[in-house]
């Protein structure tokens, strides 16, 4: 069932087939971790909040309607449950470690580290409306188009915006003296 599109196993899981909910889990888990992390900027929060929208797409499967993709359906629900815990809390500056990408030799290893936590702080400083859009293109790897149905805004207007996040991204890190001009 893994090839089976997503709304039919939205379909099959409101018919009762429960376990159907179970493959759009395995198919989301990761992408929406992912970028729960890069907003929050912690795992243990992403993970809470990927478990918490799973729980709420499960509870209000009824409501979803199969004319759009169910990602950018359940995207939305992960945003907000995102926002409401930065809401709760200021966003935090620690980075994972585990973050920075592995190989090359011990001194690449720290300068990959360094460049890493860079910009996971810096990312974490921009306004979340531009935030979310760096991690989804950046982190989430979704195209112009995908990012837009998530968001609900045109495409023209992501690629105008993701404009403005880079250049506010690049600002906090030269002002930071953690690029060079």
């Amino acid at each position: 069932m893994p090839e089976t599109d997503d709304k039919a196993l939205v379909e099959r899981c409101l018919a009762g087939d429960t376990e159907s909910f179970g493959f759009l889990v395995d198919r989301y888990q990761s992408v929406l971790y992912n970028v729960a992390l890069r907003m929050l900027g912690s795992p243990e929060d992403a993970g809470d909040v990927a478990q918490t929208t799973f729980v709420k797409a499960f509870e209000k499967l009824h409501t979803y309607k199969p004319e759009y993709k169910f990602f950018s359906w359940i995207y939305r629900i992960m945003t907000n449950e995102s926002l409401n815990l930065l809401q709760r809390r200021k966003p935090q500056v620690d980075i994972d470690p585990a973050l920075a990408a592995p190989g090359g030799t011990p001194e690449d290893q720290l300068d990959s580290k360094e460049i890493c936590e860079r910009v996971q702080w810096a990312v974490v400083q921009l306004p979340i409306e531009y935030r979310r859009l760096i991690v989804l293109r950046h982190f989430g790897y979704l195209s112009y188009r995908d990012i837009g149905g998530a968001l609900a805004i045109p495409e023209k207007t992501v690629k105008s915006r993701l404009f403005t996040a880079r250049k506010m991204l690049r600002d906090i890190l030269l002002q930071r003296g953690m690029v060079e001009a």
